[in-house]
């Protein structure tokens, strides 16, 4: 087992189940309770960190955009009702607001990358500058994109803020390839083929018995999800800007 699925939506987390079984995401334990309750020693021996896991759609994302499972990678798509239109507006006093307990485990644990999302709104920009700079003290190297599923040709806007966290402790040697191109040493981030889209994947699962209306929890768990094709090219992208450090 290599991966570590934080959620405490009872129909998410047996989705996350169904994922692992048919092998669509990189396989691990899920974790049920609240981001809160989450000790650090609670993730010891685990490559990749999911939280927020949703679907589990960051892990797709990542073995699409060619990264293996046993890249030592975090995840993180921190609630948004606290700064969307959805919420009550009431932004680092919103209970729901739980950055400071994922960046509590990030310090503890420091893992070589963290990738994250967030609505792209005002309050969704001024939750990331809070974000930025409690990484950069933490040593990170931070940046981050505005982006839109429709830009690479997805069938709805969802746009969001994406953004990536490479730590300046790990970083992996690269050298000059016989083409001249840098290259990292022992590891090719190749994109495999999409050969099932992700909607259609999930479509193939049965519904589960958790005692949800399979429409209403289905439909809120795609609502909350990230757009698995367009994390992957940001993934790809962000991977090489590590070249330069």
């Amino acid at each position: 087992m290599t991966a570590y699925y934080n959620e405490i939506d009872p129909y998410a987390a047996r989705w996350l189940e169904n994922l692992m079984e048919a092998d669509l995401i990189a396989p691990g334990v899920v974790d049920q309770r609240s981001i809160v309750e989450v000790k650090a020693s609670d993730l010891v021996g685990f490559d990749q960190c999911h939280f927020f896991a949703g679907l589990g759609l960051w892990s797709l994302a990542l073995r699409w955009a060619g990264v293996p499972d046993s890249a030592n990678v975090w995840t993180g798509s921190c609630p948004c009702q606290p700064f969307s239109s959805a919420g009550k507006g009431e932004g680092k006093n919103d209970e729901r607001h739980l950055w400071p307990h994922f960046a509590r485990l990030i310090k503890e644990h420091h893992p070589a990358t963290v990738f994250g999302e967030q609505v792209a709104s005002k309050k969704g920009l001024e939750w990331f500058d809070h974000v930025s700079g409690d990484l950069e003290n933490q040593n990170y190297a931070v940046g981050s994109s505005d982006l839109c599923s429709a830009g690479i040709g997805l069938p709805h806007i969802r746009q969001r803020l994406y953004w990536v966290a490479h730590s300046l402790w790990y970083v992996e040697p690269w050298e000059e390839s016989c083409d001249g191109q840098a290259r990292r040493v022992g590891r090719e981030w190749q994109s495999p083929a999409k050969d099932t889209p992700w909607e259609g994947a999930l479509r193939q699962l049965r519904g589960v018995d958790d005692g949800h209306s399979y429409g209403v929890a289905s439909t809120d768990a795609i609502r909350n999800a990230i757009s698995p094709e367009l994390a992957a090219v940001f993934i790809e992208e962000a991977m090489k800007c590590q070249q330069s450090y």
